[in-house]
């Protein structure tokens, strides 16, 4: 049995930056199990695998795994996969599109060409002690943004959002991969346990994913799922109106850009994150 793929990376303007992802297609026959080594063989942050597709309500069911477990929501996978099936699969006849996730139903659409997605209400759990970073990280309070709360936040994959006070503090962030592997399990609330760091200066902002898979400290280069929480997060104690651009991916040398459109009235958050995805290669993988 052969399936086509495709390798597209995402959240850059140009090849070989942003964020890989392989994507999957006729995908339903396939066990979880078998999502889960193709995904490990292939090795990128994310791969996903669309089970089913339709034009006509332009829907597609869509499954995203790392290569230790299945999301339920992650953004660049969101983004790569509707690209993929808007350009290539549709050839452009379509300008949207509602991807069926484990979270729920994720509508994109592509402007000027950049796909936008529109992400699940966040959640805000617990604010944490900034003191704790020094038992596992070089981070000492000092170098924390005074202006924000540590704080777990989710739309759907939750991330501990963690505000520095300049650039050049989360170029030099280095973390003890065993002691943060115990910090995280003892503070997140929920399955997905992850950091982002950030700095905001002059309304430019820098970012940094870490957490721990396979035992090993990772460094993502784009990571959408965090972009809506730091969005949803920036909404509520930052402005209520946020327009900005996300640079993250620097320090592992694949420079990406995700873009924010978002704003809060009330309780209701409506938060939008969006890039551009660069075209890479095609094929068919044997399974089994």
């Amino acid at each position: 049995m052969t399936i086509p793929f495709y390798i597209v990376d995402v959240f850059t303007e140009k090849k070989y930056a942003g964020n890989q992802l392989a994507v999957f297609f006729n995908a339903g026959e396939l066990t979880t199990e078998q999502m889960q080594e193709i995904t490990r063989e292939i090795n990128f942050a994310e791969s996903t695998f669309v089970t089913s597709l339709n034009a006509e309500t332009k829907e597609a069911s869509v499954r995203i795994f790392t290569p230790a477990s299945e999301m339920q929501f992650a953004g660049h996978p969101v983004i790569g996969t509707s690209w993929v099936i808007l350009n290539k699969i549709w050839n452009a006849t379509s300008k949207n599109i509602t991807l069926q996730v484990p979270v729920g139903a994720i509508p994109v659409e592509e402007i000027n060409n950049q796909l936008w997605l529109q992400a699940a209400q966040p959640q805000f759990f617990d604010t944490l002690n900034k003191d704790d970073f020094a038992a596992f990280s070089n981070l000492t309070v000092a170098d924390f943004d005074p202006r924000y709360d540590i704080q777990e936040v989710s739309t759907g994959s939750a991330f501990v959002i963690v505000p520095v006070k300049s650039k050049t503090v989360l170029q030099e962030i280095q973390l003890d991969k065993e002691k943060t592997a115990t910090w995280l399990q003892a503070n997140c609330k929920t399955q997905h346990k992850a950091l982002y760091f950030f700095s905001l200066e002059n309304e430019i902002l820098h970012t940094r994913m870490l957490c721990i898979e396979h035992n090993q400290l990772i460094e993502d280069a784009a990571t959408g799922s965090a972009s809506t929480c730091l969005q949803a997060f920036l909404l509520r104690y930052h402005n209520p109106v946020i327009k900005l651009i996300n640079n993250q991916g620097e320090s592992v040398h694949r420079p990406s850009q995700i873009y924010f459109d978002g704003k809060v009235v009330g309780d209701q958050y409506d938060i939008r994150i969006g890039g551009q995805t660069q075209f890479i290669a095609a094929g068919e993988w044997q399974v089994g």
